[in-house]
């Protein structure tokens, strides 16, 4: 299944989504609340009908899970052998405040591992791609695409950057810093937004991402695709496992990716 996917094709809809959201980013838009209390505009709701409609059109016999669309049932999708994982808008609070550091997710997922990411960050146009087996990218405006490569673990390294949400630092993350520095390491910081804390540990411009709070399947399965095809691994903070995805409850636990 998954050599019978076209990235390309997939590239193009994370850039089609990410061109109906800019229409809406540089407007007064309104913003709805969830009933999770989060955020919701009209970009992501245009964002995730251009996904949803253009998957189901080219790949009719793959199901989607996607942040916009009601999820289904556990009792159907535990026996899905491949789905899509969209997140139409990662980072809505970005997009709200104009930051730019907001992402269109597209994952496909092998049962419970994402085998292929798409990342779009409509403003600055930077993408990032992954295949499994055929490494992870990033084109920036257009240009040659160049491999990912992360990084040694930062356990080897004496200074370390730790990359850690610009909306959604928690004490947990600043424990894990001071342990870090009572090691004897120098720690520098990155802030972002939205998927980007995954792609900028795939990039080897930061050592480790400790995401000490609450996500959700869609808020990682495509830069978790990516990071690992760059050779980094994504771990659950508990156990040391892979993540894994397509579980009863979509929530993610805590997690490092290093």
């Amino acid at each position: 299944m998954i050599n019978q996917i076209d990235i390309e094709a997939v590239k193009k809809i994370a850039r089609d989504a990410g061109d109906e959201i800019l229409t809406v980013y540089g407007t007064e838009f309104e913003v709805d609340v969830k009933e999770d209390k989060s955020p919701l505009t009209e970009a992501d709701r245009r964002g995730n009908e251009v996904i949803v409609n253009s998957l189901q059109s080219l790949y009719p016999e793959i199901p989607i899970i996607s942040e916009e669309t009601k999820t289904v049932d556990y009792s159907e999708r535990k026996d899905w052998e491949y789905f899509w994982l969209v997140d139409p808008l990662d980072g809505t609070k970005e997009f709200i405040k104009r930051n730019g550091e907001f992402t269109v997710n597209i994952a496909l997922v092998h049962r419970d591992t994402p085998v292929l990411g798409v990342v779009f960050q409509p403003v600055g146009d930077r993408l990032f791609w992954s295949q499994e087996g055929k490494g992870a990218w990033l084109s920036e405006n257009g240009s040659d695409p160049v491999e990912l490569k992360g990084g040694a673990h930062y356990s080897a390294k004496s200074r370390v950057t730790v990359v850690a949400s610009r909306s959604h630092r928690t004490q947990e993350v600043e424990d894990f810093v001071e342990k870090l520095r009572d090691e004897g390491k120098e720690v520098d910081f990155l802030s972002a937004g939205s998927s980007l804390k995954l792609c900028l540990v795939a990039q080897g411009k930061a050592d480790v991402y400790p995401r000490l709070g609450p996500t959700m399947e869609w808020d990682t399965g495509a830069a978790h695709a990516i990071a690992v095809e760059a050779g980094r691994k994504v771990l659950a903070a508990d156990s040391g496992a892979p993540l894994v995805y397509n579980k009863e409850n979509l929530l993610n636990p805590f997690f490092f990716v290093e």
